[in-house]
């Protein structure tokens, strides 16, 4: 059952057929007025919310300051999106608003998603959302929020070189598309993924590390680059000395260290990018 509310449209929200008239003075009412609604819980169908309130929830810069704009703690929010427990209309109110979400899509799942976007004729009583798959915690995860490189196998050696194959990527590695643009500021699409194979790199880049190389820098200066070298493909530190030549060093001692002309080489050479993240199972 529904409350009584001091505000005097909101006093008539007396059944459920009466969230149209909720959501209409939700388009002409401000702000303040809204946080007249009291907390209720309103008989709204719990199939299928539970996604909807996590994808409004993500639209925030973390799930804690979507508890906290919903006035809820974070469990509360994350039982709200499992569905284990029914959310009232203020808190769906809190949640939607301040992102432009419907009330009424947030609450049945018709309609627009967005406060003011047209209905679809065709279809006017469903929109289309992004993929949405679940943790193994049972929350919503929207694959939007995520980028797949290619992992090849191609393993980069940290020893004497591994051979090159032409093999399509064996799968992919997920990363957070926000991680990837915003720190480290490269274009997905110029991103591997590779293994690293052998010990010269023994405390730096040990055998079995995963690596996440950019492609697209190939003008070493200092730092950890995959190298192809007569056909291998090879991982080390490469320092540029003057004159251009680089010096390919190890961190392995038992390993030389040696100098190759880029514009000269003697052989087959290239620098394939660098590493920018890695991975260690422990």
């Amino acid at each position: 059952m529904i409350r009584s509310v001091s505000h005097p449209i909101l006093s008539r929200l007396r059944d459920a057929s009466n969230l149209n008239l909720y959501i209409d003075y939700q388009r002409h009412a401000s702000k303040s007025e809204m946080t007249q609604i009291d907390n209720t819980s309103l008989p709204i169908p719990l199939t299928g919310i539970g996604s909807r309130i996590g994808l409004v929830a993500d639209k925030y810069r973390s799930r804690t300051e979507a508890a906290a704009a919903a006035g809820v703690s974070v469990i509360s929010l994350r039982r709200y999106i499992a569905e284990e427990q029914a959310p009232s209309f203020q808190v769906l109110a809190r949640l939607a608003i301040p992102q432009g979400v419907s009330l009424e899509w947030i609450a049945t799942g018709e309609g627009p998603m967005s406060m003011g976007e047209p209905s679809s004729e065709a279809t006017p009583t469903s929109v289309a959302q992004p993929a949405v798959c679940m943790d193994t915690l049972g929350n919503p995860v929207n694959l939007d929020d995520f980028v797949f490189i290619p992992w090849y196998k191609e393993k980069a050696s940290a020893g004497h070189g591994a051979a090159i194959s032409d093999q399509k990527p064996a799968f992919c590695m997920s990363f957070r598309r926000p991680w990837v643009k915003d720190y480290l500021r490269i274009d997905a699409k110029n991103l591997a993924v590779l293994s690293v194979k052998g010990d010269s790199m023994e405390g730096v880049l040990n055998s079995g590390d995963v690596i996440l190389v950019n492609r697209a820098d190939t003008s070493p200066t200092s730092g950890l680059y995959v190298l192809r070298i007569d056909g291998d493909l090879i991982v080390k530190r490469v320092q540029k000395m003057l004159g251009g030549r680089l010096e390919i060093i190890s961190a392995n001692d038992a390993y030389k260290s040696f100098e190759v002309d880029p514009g000269h080489p003697n052989g087959d050479f290239a620098v394939i990018g660098r590493v920018v993240w890695f991975g260690r199972q422990l």
